[in-house]
């Protein structure tokens, strides 16, 4: 009897404490969705260049889970708000978006990795270029 007078107690507590789902477009975490998309995107590939080589070293670069991970969000952010970055940009997102994708898995083989690894970085320096 306890156990049923302490769960019909917890339930609201509970449904209280539910997150709605979030809403359509939504793929990375913290900030704001009115959030300036070019700093945004821009913070991103900033955040994810700490973990990677050089440019130009890309041959040795290790893809190890938290570049990897770095990758992910900059895919995730880039999903979110690239839409609403200048429209010259449209083909280095779509680039952005497709590299990230294959490389915040582990499964792709290393020299697809490095291939991959230096066509984001290009189009990524693009879009930094164009938002700075």
């Amino acid at each position: 009897m306890n156990r049923i007078l302490a769960l019909a107690l917890l339930l609201p507590v509970l449904a209280a404490c539910r997150q709605a789902p979030a809403a359509g477009g939504s793929y990375s975490t913290g900030g704001d969705p009115d959030d300036a998309p070019c700093a945004r995107v821009v913070s991103a590939i900033g955040y994810a260049e700490l973990l990677l080589k050089p440019a130009g070293q890309e041959d040795a670069q290790h893809f190890e889970d938290a570049v990897l991970g770095r990758l992910a969000e900059v895919r995730g952010i880039t999903l979110q708000f690239g839409p609403r970055l200048p429209a010259s940009l449209g083909d280095a997102v779509r680039t952005v978006e497709a590299t990230t994708e294959s490389l915040s898995t582990a499964a792709v083989p290393r020299p697809r990795q490095v291939a991959l690894l230096k066509e984001y970085r290009t189009a990524a320096e693009r879009i930094e270029r164009t938002c700075g």
